[in-house]
Formats: C-alpha cells, structure tokens, sequence
C-alpha cells in the first residue's frame, strides 16, 4: 500500500467520539518537526494527505477547528483533544494523523519536513528524505 492506494483505512480519536475512513487514494506519509506540529502533538506530526472528499467521518459534531495559522486549520476531537487532521482552507485536501489510524496501514514515512526546527531530543535515522524547510 502507498501513494495512489485506494484500499480503505478507518481511524479515530482516543475516546472514539470521532471516528472516520478513508476510501481513495492517500500520499505516502510526511513527518513534520516544525514548532507548531510539535506543540499540538507532543512529539512531531506524521500524516498521511487525502482527498476531502475520500473522508468520510462520523462525530463530526464533535470535531473541532482551530486556525492555527494564516493558511492553516487543525481538527481536532472536541471531547477528548486527540489531533486527527490537518488542512489549507479551501484546498479540497485534508492531512491524517497516522497515529489516529488502524493498523496495519502499510505506509511508511516518505520524507520528513522542517528538520531544522526538529526538537533537540531525538534523531532521524529512518533513511527517508530530509527537508529543512517544507519542500
């Protein structure tokens, strides 16, 4: 399973109040180390990019946005706070926390963005491509 793969994945949040599947096609998967990742989730963000219109999500009454930035939201569960998604308003894409997916995904992270504002406690060392910056 990989880029283009459009077998289905389901995943939620760790109360389950939202709960969600993926039916088309997602990107191979990008860990992010920049400041802002790192503050919402704790460690650094890994996610997978799909089509919004391939996530399908039940609770949605219980997912909330948060505009983090001036291009970007975060989704979150309202309930318990687990970070599920990522998104640029109007893009028609949505980011997926790899966390918040069942297992077995078959992905594995492709690149790893923002490198240079990685957090001091932790290496790199999974052989994938390394970005300063997000490209």
């Amino acid at each position: 399973m990989g880029e283009g793969d459009s077998s289905r994945l389901k995943g939620r949040c760790l109360c389950g109040a939202v709960a969600f599947a993926i039916g088309g096609p997602r990107a191979t998967p990008v860990a992010c180390h920049c400041t802002m990742c790192r503050r919402q989730s704790g460690h650094y963000w890994v996610s997978t990019n799909v089509a919004e219109a391939d996530l399908s999500i039940e609770g949605s009454d219980r997912l909330v946005w948060y505009r983090s930035s001036d291009i970007a939201e975060r989704g979150f569960c309202g309930t318990c706070g687990s970070a599920l998604f990522w998104r640029r308003p109007g893009s028609g894409r949505v980011a997926v926390a790899m966390g918040s997916l069942e297992t077995p995904t078959g992905l594995t992270i492709g690149r790893h963005i923002f490198i240079a504002e990685k957090g001091d406690y932790y290496a790199i060392e999974d052989g994938a491509e390394l970005y300063a910056g997000d490209d």
